[in-house]
């Protein structure tokens, strides 16, 4: 009788379901994974080298293409590990306006999460909802630092610039008449704060509109209910964090449990799930896109309300301005020290974690007291989460290994560093 063998099969590396460029062997018992075993290093970008060879303040547009759905997240980090060797003081409105754009960045992180593993799982519409929402996001960053993705926005010390007083608006062209204009440009008649307060009104019916496509639907938890299921105790065991550990109930947030920033101040609750399985990943997904919502409304009013200084008066550390940097010797001098130099951060080591969209993304940094970094360690959070696809695929079939690495979220620019 014919000795019967499993079949090995190349999942990727340039399948659209791969969520980028993951090569992953399935090992097959007819349609069934007996093991799954991903191959990593398809994509690596050398950040953590790069940066011993750039000053501090160079290796900051770096961090936006890690994991280039959370730009100014990956930014955060890398200022707290510097301000933390530093000892610098950051001003309460830069904190502020960072503690908001870290819940855009949530936003918008999640909602390409969403749209993608709807995809992937046979839900076509989701993504075009998704990106609609995800524009007006896009439209805020842009506002704020001039770029739609890689923003380089947040510096040692605070943030590039204040919130701008005016939005762009769209122009009459061959294709939208006057009145079409018109209703693009209703919210941006004001500032940006009064066009981020506009989207927060709107954006609590939209997730509505993607619970309506998917919550109750029965392909969707046909697709999602009992796959890739993880118990707490092996989600701690794992190294899991983020929507990843709170899907399997644990309430574990950075935001709360070790405060940065004003988040010490913001009132928001922590989605946890049940059973730790794809759909409950979903459902704590959608609530966190919720709460962060409110916690952009509730920087907005305070930001409103209190003008200040949004970076460090420390010239050493963060740029005049240009008006007296033109008219000022010794500032001329300051600009051109910290952008040819650098600065100086003391010998030492820091690490700094923030609750990413995807879980704990942290920087380890070491200084030998020159303008730039000895050594830079980048904690992913996707590295733990992918590394526990083995075992959250076995048993499943072809099609549940797709639903397991949407519920994952992703992105190996942090992956593979």
């Amino acid at each position: 009788m014919a000795e019967i063998k499993n079949y090995t099969l190349n999942f990727g590396p340039q399948h659209p379901a791969a969520h980028g460029v993951l090569r992953l062997v399935l090992e097959l018992d007819g349609e069934v994974i007996q093991r799954a075993d991903p191959h990593i290093g398809l994509l690596h970008r050398a950040t953590e080298k790069l940066a011993e060879t750039r000053t501090f303040i160079q290796s900051l547009p770096y961090m936006d293409r890690l994991d280039y759905v959370s730009m100014m997240s990956n930014e955060h980090a890398y200022c707290l590990a510097i301000e933390k060797m530093m000892g610098l003081d950051v001003p309460i409105r830069a904190q502020y306006i960072r503690v908001m754009f870290a819940e855009i960045t949530r936003l918008l992180n999640h909602l390409l999460w969403l749209g993608a593993h709807g995809l992937d799982c046979g839900a076509m519409n989701m993504l075009i909802y998704c990106f609609r929402e995800r524009e007006d996001l896009f439209d805020m960053y842009e506002a704020v630092s001039g770029a739609r993705m890689h923003a380089a926005y947040f510096r040692p010390g605070g943030v590039y610039r204040d919130l701008p007083d005016a939005m762009p608006q769209y122009k009459v062209s061959k294709i939208k008449n006057a009145k079409a204009i018109e209703k693009l440009n209703e919210d941006r008649q004001g500032s940006l704060l009064d066009f981020i307060d506009a989207f927060c009104k709107r954006f609590p019916g939209f997730v509505d509109e993607y619970e309506t496509l998917l919550t109750d639907n029965r392909i969707w938890k046909q697709r999602t209910v009992g796959i890739g299921v993880v118990s707490p105790e092996r989600a701690l065991n794992l190294g899991f964090t983020g929507p990843m550990l709170r899907g399997s109930g644990i309430e574990w947030d950075l935001r709360k449990k070790q405060p940065y920033d004003v988040y010490d101040r913001m009132d928001f609750d922590i989605p946890v799930g049940k059973t730790g399985d794809c759909y409950d990943r979903y459902l704590v997904r959608v609530e966190e896109m919720r709460q962060a919502n409110r916690i952009i409304q509730q920087c907005s009013t305070w930001l409103r309300a209190n003008p200040g200084p949004v970076i460090t008066d420390n010239h050493k550390v963060a740029a005049p301005s240009r008006e007296s940097m033109k008219s000022n010797m010794e500032e001329l001098i300051h600009h051109f020290k910290l952008f040819t130099e650098g600065f100086h951060v003391p010998e030492g080591e820091a690490y700094a974690g923030v609750e990413h969209p995807k879980g704990e993304f942290g920087i380890y940094l070491m200084s030998d007291g020159a303008n730039k970094p000895y050594r830079l360690k980048i904690r992913a959070p996707g590295f733990p989460h992918l590394a526990a696809l083995d075992e959250m695929a076995t048993g499943h079939m072809i099609a549940d290994a797709v639903a397991v690495i949407g519920t994952m979220d992703i992105v190996f620019g942090e992956i593979d560093r």
